[in-house]
């Protein structure tokens, strides 16, 4: 009975860490659409003023999707690891391929949140319709009064701010416009698709390793990651303990942290930065005499094990 309980959590587990990419961007997006709907409901409030409306349609859809795609870029690792090779490095042996690879995972992430944003947006159309109603001609509307009527009227049919004679071309004209910006969206949805097809076969056909192995590839770098950081969150708590404890000849450890203490002897007591630099910076696959080198970690381990005298130098990069 437990090993019936147990597998489908473990069949879960599988899938989440096989899919973690898959599955951070869709909740990124669902987030989005959560936000946009939000947003819309209790904050979006149309001018219905010529020339204003068409900045606030705009920026209701361009400037959270900047917002979004800046903080994306931010949050990604890859964009300060590029920011630490350029700086330790100053960019040596960087290819173009190399950086269009980079750069294709820092844009791809970043992008599913602004992406998202803006074509909920234009599939719902208020936006839009804010921003374009004092574009509209009125002779395009069939009945449409023949006095001349500006774009300071038209502009008000958002908000339903027209004398009444006219608002009945209300519902024609929103009609008309969400037309137009829905069938942008679906024209967005149709070109970032086929995008993110020819970029995904772009990567694999370009790419050296096979399916099982950058699969591998993936896991690895994911648990050398989680790993590492692990590592160095108690690596960093034992050495600040060792150094209260010189300062005040003791110090206030729980039991837990006492048996890490214990089990502690043996490790660095300081690393070096040159050692930090070497593990730092951009990293895409390299090989070493045919055997794979997957992180600039891995790289340092297997020179440091051989005591190889090539360290210092960087190996020419592998695609």
């Amino acid at each position: 009975m437990a090993a019936l309980i147990s597998e489908p959590f473990k069949f879960a587990s599988l899938f989440f860490k096989s899919k973690d990419v898959v599955i951070f961007n869709g909740l990124i997006a669902l987030g989005t659409v959560a936000s946009q709907t939000a947003y819309n409901i209790f904050a979006f409030e149309c001018p219905c003023s010529s020339e204003r409306n068409y900045l606030y349609g705009l920026a209701a859809i361009g400037v959270p999707a900047l917002a979004f795609f800046v903080i994306g870029i931010m949050l990604n690792r890859n964009t300060w690891d590029l920011v630490s090779e350029c700086r330790i490095r100053k960019c040596r042996r960087f290819s173009g391929a190399a950086a269009f690879a980079l750069l294709r995972s820092i844009v791809g992430r970043a992008i599913v949140a602004p992406v998202t944003w803006a074509v909920i947006s234009l599939l719902r159309g208020e936006a839009y319709v804010c921003a374009l109603s004092e574009f509209v001609d009125p002779m395009s509307l069939e009945g449409f009064p023949s006095t001349p009527q500006g774009p300071n009227i038209m502009a008000r049919f958002p908000c339903k701010d027209v004398p009444s004679e006219l608002l009945r071309f209300q519902k024609q004209i929103e009609r008309q416009l969400k037309y137009e910006s829905q069938l942008l969206g679906w024209l967005m949805v149709a070109v970032v698709s086929l995008s993110l097809f020819l970029l995904l076969c772009m990567k694999r056909c370009c790419s050296p390793l096979g399916y099982q192995q950058e699969a591998y590839w993936s896991s690895y770098r994911s648990n050398e990651q989680i790993l590492f950081q692990r590592t160095a969150d108690t690596h960093a708590k034992m050495n600040a303990a060792q150094n209260v404890k010189n300062f005040f000849g003791f110090v206030d450890l729980d039991k837990e942290e006492k048996e890490l203490l214990a089990g502690w002897q043996g490790a660095k007591d300081v690393i070096p930065s040159m050692e930090w630099n070497r593990i730092t910076g951009v990293y895409l696959y390299r090989e070493n005499s045919g055997a794979p080198l997957y992180s600039r970690l891995n790289k340092w381990s297997a020179y440091a094990k051989n005591n190889h005298e090539g360290i210092e130098e960087e190996m020419d990069m592998i695609y």
